[in-house]
């Protein structure tokens, strides 16, 4: 058995931990912030001392292990529940990752494996604060979201295309939904659209590194229904 000074150490760490990994999730609005990373950590630290001193294996076989496997297995069930599906894109994957990596530093902790724990909390605060920064500046840099509010109306996502196309624009993803556009930028022929209704076409582009948005921005307004487009990192 361990003395309840250090049952407590080791509780209070995993719940630092934790929260220093739920801060940066929570900065970044993500679906699981601080308070579900600290619970994570907390908790899988606790099972992993109850699998070491919780039982007398002296009277009973048994193998302490168990318990910290299902808590492994466990977390890709929480983890699942963060992640996201929105149209073409899948969001939610890196803090579901987070939350199985929190499960693991709990159970580090909680055996007491003090080194392992706090080298990988730090490897995995810097994955998460600063890569994100190097990975949208250096690697994903030309690829950018345009959102475009439209009257809809048959042909339009061709016309919108071919506009793409002659741009050398390569389209990497779209998502269709209803919107709704101020009433200052409605169009003077409005009830020549309203039998459609109004779409918003959000566009996952890859860009040359010259593309020049103005030009673009002119052309696309050309398009017959196109009422507004902003562009997004």
């Amino acid at each position: 058995m361990i003395s309840n000074t250090e049952l407590v150490l080791r509780i209070l760490l995993s719940a630092i931990i934790g929260g220093i990994i739920g801060i940066e999730r929570e900065a970044h609005n993500r679906p699981a912030g601080l308070r579900t990373h600290i619970l994570v950590t907390t908790g899988a630290a606790l099972i992993m001392l109850l699998s070491n001193y919780g039982f007398d294996y002296t009277v009973s076989k048994g193998d302490p292990a168990r318990l910290a496997a299902q808590v492994v297995s466990g977390i890709g069930f929480l983890g699942a529940g963060t992640i996201l599906r929105d149209g073409s894109n899948i969001k939610g994957l890196t803090t579901a990752a987070s939350l199985w990596v929190c499960g693991g530093l709990g159970l580090a902790i909680g055996n007491g494996y003090y080194l392992g724990a706090l080298v990988t909390t730090v490897i995995v605060f810097i994955s998460l604060s600063l890569l994100s920064g190097f990975e949208k500046k250096y690697i994903n840099k030309n690829v950018k979201i345009a959102t475009l509010k439209c009257y809809e109306r048959p042909g339009l996502i061709g016309d919108i295309g071919m506009v793409f196309g002659e741009s050398g624009i390569m389209i990497k993803g779209v998502q269709i939904s209803r919107g709704s556009i101020d009433g200052e930028d409605i169009l003077e022929d409005i009830t020549d659209h309203m039998e459609y209704g109004i779409i918003e076409l959000e566009f996952a582009l890859i860009l040359d590194r010259e593309f020049d948005y103005d030009s673009f921005n002119i052309e696309v307004s050309k398009v017959k229904g196109v009422e507004r487009i902003k562009w997004a990192s």
